[in-house]
């Protein structure tokens, strides 16, 4: 992912469907096991309403932590992580190919150079594209399960949803197959303005520190070097999309009244968070956000750089080994 090249170092060919596949998917699945119990706080957080009663402060993202695990067990943390495993390998190889497929699309045919501002649009592109495909359903399914604040050490205590799959069939049978679909244009807000910052910021951050060190200018960089670029540029996106993913979340949260439209649902949501809550309320979550985004993207880029790499010097031919030396 050079950010001089739309291809690679040494002008390779991007990595094959496959690669992406089994590179983004281990990547997303480590991403998602380290870093899910902070989502399950931003989310807890972005869902409080504590604000509004008068003189109450709003719990921050270590007191939320501590009371879930105080009354749910340290597995509340991990609520939804079944619907996030479940999608992260298509969404992450739907992420990896589309951005390849994009950025092929808008360099430049004869030189195969990316202009800082095609690279932008590829990476909000392919936020965009992995949105629809598979972030949307997973994102409903995760925030249902981890708006659910029952105790997992007490059997008695039977929530709604049971599990990934069983939520997804409730959530279905009871609102239709359109619920999936709740806050589809948020989402790929959300996730095309993350992925447009996230790869910019990344082939910025890569390009500069190859200009550096040319002894990496026609390779990948280390590993360390991948996971701190990798951590400043995912710390760009939840700063620019804050109100977005709050606003998306609640609406996610809950079942659609009849007879109104998306538009007015987000309205009114964004109204009554405005008055009863204050600006602030926007940015609920933020610090949680930004700690599971940033290390996130730390751990993604570099697992991924580091399977791609040895998939294409392996002799896999299904993932296209050794074709890409050139």
């Amino acid at each position: 992912m050079s950010a001089k090249n739309a291809n690679g170092p040494n002008g390779k060919k991007p990595a094959s469907a496959a690669t992406n596949l089994i590179a983004g998917g281990t990547a997303g699945m480590m991403e998602a096991l380290v870093c899910h119990p902070l989502d399950t706080v931003k989310v807890r957080m972005q869902l409080s309403k504590r604000a509004r009663a008068p003189g109450v402060k709003a719990r921050g993202f270590v007191a939320t932590g501590r009371e879930i695990v105080r009354r749910e067990t340290a597995l509340g943390l991990y609520k939804g992580l079944g619907a996030v495993l479940s999608g992260i390998v298509p969404k992450m190889a739907i992420r990896f190919t589309s951005y390849g497929w994009y950025k092929q699309a808008l360099c430049n045919k004869e030189t195969g150079q990316l202009s800082g501002s095609a690279n932008m649009l590829a990476g909000l592109a392919a936020g965009v594209t992995e949105a629809v495909a598979v972030v949307t359903p997973m994102e409903v399914i995760k925030i249902r399960l981890q708006a659910q604040q029952h105790s997992l050490a007490d059997p008695l205590d039977a929530p709604k949803y049971r599990s990934a799959p069983h939520a997804l069939l409730t959530v279905v049978k009871e609102e239709g197959f359109g619920a999936l679909y709740r806050g589809v244009s948020l989402t790929a807000l959300r996730q095309g303005t993350n992925q447009a910052a996230n790869f910019t910021a990344y082939s910025e951050l890569k390009a500069l520190l190859q200009k550096w060190q040319p002894e990496y200018s026609e390779k990948e960089l280390p590993s360390y070097q991948t996971m701190v670029i990798g951590l400043i540029s995912g710390a760009m996106g939840p700063f620019s999309n804050a109100p977005i993913d709050t606003i998306k979340t609640r609406l996610q949260k809950t079942p659609a009244e009849p007879g109104q439209s998306a538009l007015s649902r987000i309205t009114a949501i964004s109204s009554e968070m405005f008055k009863q809550e204050g600006a602030r309320a926007f940015y609920k979550g933020i610090t949680p956000r930004v700690m599971r985004v940033a290390p996130g993207q730390a751990v993604t880029f570099t697992v991924y750089e580091y399977i791609k790499e040895r998939l294409e010097r392996s002799n896999w031919s299904i993932v296209g080994g050794n074709k890409y030396n050139e």
